[in-house]
C-alpha cells in the first residue's frame, strides 16, 4: 500500500484560528468583507479607518462574532503610519498578518487631473502602503520564520493590471504601482514574511457603487464568470494567503475578477 505524504491535515491546512490580523480601511467595502471572513475563521481582527464612528461600528458589528478591535489612523502620511504602529504595538505583543487595503480613488477627464488630485491617490495607495508596511515589521517578526512566516497582503487592483475603462489615470497608475512594491517587498522581506497582493475586480463597496448602479449589469455580463463579485470570494483569497495553504506563495499578484482582466 502507498503510504499517503505527510501533509497538515485538510481543516487546519486553510486555518487562520488564532492568527492575529490587522485590516486597513477595515469597517466597509473590501475591508470589511477581508475582515469579517477573518474573525468568523477564529482570528483576532483589528480594523483600522480614518473616521473614528465608522471603527466604532465595525467593531461593535464583527464582534458579535469573534475578537475584535480597532483604531483611528490617517495613513496618507508617514507620521499617521508611524503613529498607527506606535499604538498598535502599545497594546499588542505581535502581528501574523497585515492586510494594506485602505485606499482612494478619483476619475475626471484628463484635462481635470491636477497634482492634487494625483496626490490624494498616491499618498494613500502607494506610499501608504509602504510606511505601513515599514512600521509593522518589527510587531510581524515577533513570531515569524521561514517554516511560518507572517504575512502582508495588499489590496491592488485589476485597473493596475489592465488598461480601465475609466478615466482614473492616478488610480490605476498606483495600484500597478501597489502590485510592483509588493514584488519587491516580497524579495527582501523573505524568508520569514511573505508579501502578496489581491487585485480585485468589480465589487459591491462605495468606491465602485456609482460605477455598479449605471453599469452593474454590464460588468457582470462582460465577466467571462457572468456576475460581479461576492464577500466570501473576497474573503476566501485573503484567508487563503494568509493560512498554512499559502506559506509557499510571495510575490504573487492574484486578480479576484471574474476573469474580465486576465482572459479577455
Amino acid at each position: 500500500m502507498t503510504e499517503l505524504p505527510q501533509t497538515t491535515p485538510t481543516p487546519d491546512l486553510f486555518s487562520v484560528a488564532g492568527k492575529k490580523v490587522l485590516v486597513t480601511g477595515g469597517t466597509r467595502g473590501i475591508g470589511h468583507m477581508i475582515a469579517s471572513g477573518f474573525v468568523l475563521g477564529g482570528a483576532e481582527v483589528i480594523v483600522v479607518s480614518r473616521k473614528q464612528d465608522a471603527v466604532d461600528e465595525a467593531v461593535a458589528d464583527l464582534s458579535r462574532f469573534g475578537v475584535c478591535s480597532g483604531y483611528a489612523a490617517d495613513l496618507s502620511s508617514e507620521t499617521g503610519a508611524q503613529d498607527l504602529a506606535n499604538r498598535v504595538t502599545a497594546d499588542h505583543a505581535h502581528l501574523d498578518v497585515l492586510v494594506n487595503n485602505a485606499g482612494a480613488t478619483w476619475g475626471a477627464p484628463l484635462g481635470e487631473h491636477d497634482t492634487a488630485s494625483w496626490e490624494r491617490v498616491l499618498n494613500l495607495n502607494v506610499q501608504g502602503v509602504f510606511h505601513t508596511t515599514k512600521f509593522f515589521l518589527d510587531l510581524l517578526g515577533v513570531r515569524a520564520s521561514a517554516e511560518e512566516p507572517s504575512r502582508v497582503i495588499n489590496i491592488g487592483s485589476i485597473d493596475g493590471i489592465h488598461v480601465p475603462a475609466l478615466e482614473s489615470y492616478s488610480y490605476g497608475a498606483s495600484k500597478a504601482a501597489v502590485h510592483q512594491l509588493t514584488r519587491h517587498l516580497a524579495q527582501r522581506l523573505a524568508p520569514s514574511i511573505t508579501v502578496n497582493a489581491v487585485a480585485p475586480g468589480p465589487f459591491e463597496s462605495k468606491m465602485m457603487a456609482a460605477t455598479l448602479a449605471s453599469f452593474g449589469e454590464l460588468i457582470a455580463e462582460s465577466a467571462p464568470l457572468k456576475r460581479i463579485g461576492r464577500p466570501d470570494d473576497m474573503a476566501g483569497v485573503t484567508l487563503f494567503l494568509a493560512s498554512r495553504a499559502g506559506a509557499y506563495v510571495t510575490g504573487a499578484i492574484i486578480p479576484v475578477d471574474g476573469g474580465i482582466a486576465t482572459t479577455k
